[in-house]
């Protein structure tokens, strides 16, 4: 067993005595003690997961007396439910959950956050079927598509399946996250109807009157679940955009920075009864995540390719370190190939990304 700072504390009064103590020891080391030192963190398989391993890989919880263990989640209601019956501490979470657990959306409770993870950090990628047919609508320069793609270049290919009498399928990954609410915005711009939800009449499909019906898919099984032929394309996190890339199976259209820039992503959930019965513990998590946040950024992401070896790991999001790389470390590939510059396609701390605006729950 460890022995916590207080017990350390004691041992060295006891020995020297308080007057050499207080020139020898900071203030800071008189701080409240954790109410809870031994915490399980959740998270799923994501490059926005970052904050999380780097705070445990590099020290950060530790320094704050705090000894975490993380475990990867099956998917966002799993990881919720267990926040919420107190099987974890704390989690990576949706943006949008926090405020649709506590408004009832789903399992109803109060989840708060005081850290917001990552700003964004998506894309909306479509199977090679359908970006062949999308993509004789697609403005052209120097040979390449010109960036970024609206919506308007897939709504013919739509019509031609739904005449046909054929669904057009699109994952994303959650009702209450920003991958619906960009994939739902960047179609209807493009004049293809998204569906409507109607929880009052007890409808909470989002597919009333849809031209393109979504529905939910966990992050990691997006490429498969395209290859299969069970949806058309999806609307994810990273890096399972760039992995359809990898896998020749799928194209990137547009990165939801195009759509909303510098939307709040994912934040750190706790609920509302565990913050309040452990606020020192809760303020010290957040001061290691808000390092990791600015260890993921400073120098010009210059720690970014350390971090893409971390998060390869089979523990954390086990992903091939290209593939993660592929958008981690300031670019982003489309087509086979077509690799852009993107420097903000994940922040981390620029911006004041760690501090969860309110703003932020209004777009939501």
């Amino acid at each position: 067993m460890h022995k916590t700072r207080r017990t350390l504390l004691k041992m060295l009064v006891a020995s020297i005595g308080c007057s050499a103590l207080l020139q020898l020891v900071p203030m800071a080391a008189w701080a409240a003690e954790p109410e809870k030192e031994e915490l399980k963190l959740g998270f799923i398989k994501l490059t926005d997961m970052a904050p999380l391993a780097i705070a445990y890989e590099k020290g950060f919880f530790e320094d704050e007396g705090l000894y975490v263990t993380l475990e990867a989640q099956a998917n966002w209601k799993v990881l919720l439910d267990r926040v919420i019956d107190g099987e974890l501490d704390g989690a990576h979470m949706l943006s949008g959950q926090p405020i649709g657990a506590t408004i009832g959306f789903g399992t109803k409770a109060d989840i708060i956050t005081a850290f917001t993870m990552d700003l964004n950090g998506n894309a909306i990628t479509m199977s090679n079927a359908i970006w062949e047919q999308m993509k004789s609508n697609v403005p052209m320069a120097d040979g390449k598509p010109v960036h970024p793609i609206k919506a308007d270049a897939l709504k013919p290919v739509i019509e031609q399946l739904n005449a046909s009498g054929r669904s057009f399928n699109l994952g994303m990954v959650f009702p209450v996250s920003t991958h619906n609410y960009e994939l739902r915005y960047w179609l209807a711009a493009g004049g293809i109807h998204p569906g409507y939800y109607a929880p009052k009449k007890g409808d909470i499909s989002g597919q009333i009157d849809a031209q393109a019906l979504l529905s939910v898919t966990p992050p990691p099984q997006m490429p498969s679940t395209m290859e299969a032929g069970t949806i058309h394309g999806y609307s994810v996190g990273e890096p399972w955009n760039q992995q359809a890339v990898f896998k020749g199976i799928g194209v990137p259209v547009v990165a939801d920075y195009a759509i909303r820039k510098n939307m709040s992503e994912k934040v750190f959930g706790v609920s509302k009864a565990w913050a309040e019965a452990n606020p020192e513990t809760h303020k010290r998590l957040v001061k290691a995540l808000i390092r990791a946040g600015k260890w993921l950024d400073e120098d010009n992401n210059a720690n970014r390719q350390e971090a893409v070896e971390i998060l390869s790991r089979p523990e954390y999001v086990g992903a091939d370190a290209k593939v993660i790389a592929n958008s981690m470390t300031g670019t982003f590939e489309f087509e086979k190939g077509d690799k852009r510059e993107v420097p903000d396609f994940n922040v981390f701390f620029r911006y004041n990304a760690t501090y969860p605006l309110y703003v932020d729950c209004i777009v939501k």
